[in-house]
């Protein structure tokens, strides 16, 4: 799949959002998850944007081609999102853990999809 700098940034922030939100620090005192995602240091949001970028961009990048129209995001089912996830592991985990790893990446996948924004005219336009 292409995607822009820009859609990969904000799918891939969206994702960290809702994954701090879903920690215990993100639950504490009904916290604004903007707020707390403002308020930690560099490092921190560094470490949560690596752990998952690492998990969700080269399925992201696996996934096919599709047009998408102006206005509109990116779809797919949740077989191809899983087909590209277990693509991406390898063989050396066992069967019980593969299939928590598999399930859990393709939320991850789903969530990050969900913030990409709307396509914008001339997103991905072809110069040459």
């Amino acid at each position: 799949m292409r995607l822009t700098e820009h859609e990969l940034t904000v799918a891939l922030t969206g994702a960290a959002k809702t994954v701090l939100a879903s920690s215990r620090r993100g639950r504490k005192r009904g916290a604004d998850i903007d707020q707390t995602w403002d308020e930690m240091d560099r490092f921190k949001r560094f470490k949560l944007l690596d752990g998952i970028g690492t998990q969700i961009f080269p399925v992201l990048t696996d996934l096919p081609d599709v047009e998408v129209p102006v206005g509109g995001r990116p779809t797919f089912t949740e077989q191809e999102i899983r087909e590209s996830v277990e693509r991406q592991l390898g063989d050396d985990i066992g069967r019980l853990r593969r299939a928590v790893v598999v399930k859990t990446r393709v939320t991850l996948v789903q969530t990050a999809l969900a913030h990409i924004p709307p396509r914008a005219e001339g997103d991905l336009r072809q110069d040459g």
